[in-house]
């Protein structure tokens, strides 16, 4: 016997493609997606990398030489760097205007590495990510020790 309908089997899936097609040209033209691909597009190739690993880049202020990391966010969202790659010292600062995320960073990148000093003296300062310790212990033996939770 004969299918009535031979070909229709057909035109499900590519009308299903051309809308997948044309929703990933709408997401293209996204407030979101433009200010991203702007971001990027200033990054140099090191922090593209980190970035898009990592959901993060790092910064030298102009000022003091110091290094920032740059966290994906809009707020609360850059940390001071130690010699040793800890965070420190955290830092708020946004610009005027409800900006989106990718916006909000490349400000950020910018405040810091062309004008450091006025950018921090915006900035509201808090304290960087709290570390445990071991009661009894000194922070060199943490460092240390390891703690197993199977027998080896």
């Amino acid at each position: 016997m004969k299918r009535k309908f031979g070909r229709v089997g057909r035109w499900p899936l590519r009308s299903l493609a051309v809308g997948r097609l044309y929703q990933a040209a709408k997401d293209e033209r996204t407030i979101q997606t433009r200010a991203l691909r702007l971001l990027r597009s200033w990054l140099s190739p090191q922090q593209r990398t980190e970035f898009d690993r990592k959901g993060h880049f790092d910064v030298v202020g102009c000022d003091t030489g110091k290094r920032y990391r740059i966290q994906r966010g809009t707020s609360a969202n850059v940390h001071e760097i130690d010699e040793y790659g800890r965070l420190g010292t955290g830092w708020c600062f946004i610009p005027l205007g409800g900006l989106v995320e990718g916006d909000v960073m490349l400000a950020q990148k910018i405040a810091l590495e062309t004008d450091e000093e006025r950018a921090l003296s915006v900035a509201n300062s808090f304290p960087g990510p709290v570390r445990c310790r071991l009661p009894g212990r000194r922070p060199s033996e943490e460092r240390n020790s390891r703690v197993r939770l199977y027998p080896s």
